[in-house]
């Protein structure tokens, strides 16, 4: 039997490029109803993508944004009891309503959604080494019972969930294996180009060969602490744009560099490089074999 048809797929928006891999990904945890884990280095855009998920297959997305404080326990639901306390203490509001006291966390809102929904937990493992495991039956079953009440929450329709880490800490193997996994490897030149476009449409082409040789050749450098990103060149070509450098301005040096360098230490690596050899890559010869065009 072909069951080829039997599930939304995610092909994309015009405001997010991505690989044919990571598309295929999506669709994975779609088909399987899993979560789908996006790993890879701050400023890949694994964040961004939930919100086009939800752009392409038309669904509403809620966030889940995990500090290291957060409890699993949390993204399910509250209950108020400081604001029934008052209630209680001053008169107002029906104490004998537990319900009335209990929020719904974001997981929690998910499931009690009358349609599907995209779900982001954001950064999981910036929670304690715990946090994962809390959550595997309820992704599992996507259900819960509120202790309070005795009242369960189930899910209707399973909502599509994507879970981004930043590798600050390992995850458990037993939540690894309900997930579908993704390394969103940082873009090729080529793909670096297309997502250039749809943020600068029309880039003279000699400026855009210009900025990309030199982000690229400060990637490579070993010394720095934080590479730039992605998102980082996006706002470094707005600079360059809006201050309407010259063309020999940008073959010379780096302008704007606190748009791409994010730390003390990585600015002075790059001032010390410019005092010991005062020369920046202009071409993709000078980035070497690796580079060619």
């Amino acid at each position: 039997m072909d069951h080829s048809e039997d599930f939304q797929r995610f092909q994309g928006t015009d405001r997010y490029i991505a690989s044919t891999p990571l598309v295929d990904a999506v669709n994975c945890a779609i088909a399987l109803e899993r979560p789908l884990l996006l790993k890879g280095e701050p400023g890949t855009g694994k964040t961004v993508l939930a919100q086009h998920v939800a752009e392409g297959l038309g669904m509403p997305m809620l966030s889940w944004h995990i500090k290291s404080t957060s409890k699993a326990a949390d993204g399910l639901y509250v209950y108020d009891t400081v604001q029934r306390l008052n209630d209680s203490r001053f008169g107002t509001g029906d104490v004998g309503n537990i319900d009335h006291y209990i929020k719904l966390g974001p997981l929690g809102k998910s499931f009690e959604a009358k349609e599907r929904q995209v779900l982001l937990i954001d950064e999981i493992d910036k929670a304690d080494l715990e946090f994962p495991n809390d959550l595997l039956h309820e992704l599992d079953e996507m259900r819960f019972t509120i202790n309070e009440t005795g009242r369960e929450i189930a899910a209707s329709e399973r909502p599509v969930v994507l879970i981004t880490s930043n590798n600050e800490k390992e995850l458990p193997d037993a939540f690894l294996r309900r997930c579908v996994f993704y390394f969103i490897e940082f873009p090729s030149v080529e793909l670096m180009r297309r997502i250039i476009d749809v943020h600068h449409p029309n880039l003279d082409a000699k400026l855009l060969d210009q900025v990309l040789v030199k982000f690229y050749w400060l990637r490579e450098q070993s010394e720095l602490r934080k590479k730039p990103s992605t998102s980082e060149l996006i706002d470094w070509i707005s600079a360059i744009l809006r201050s309407g450098i010259s063309m020999e301005q940008l073959e010379s040096h780096i302008p704007f560099v606190g748009s791409l360098l994010k730390t003390e230490q990585d600015v002075e690596s790059l001032s010390e490089y410019n005092k010991r050899d005062g020369r920046y890559p202009t071409s993709w010869e000078d980035l070497g074999p690796r580079y060619n065009q």
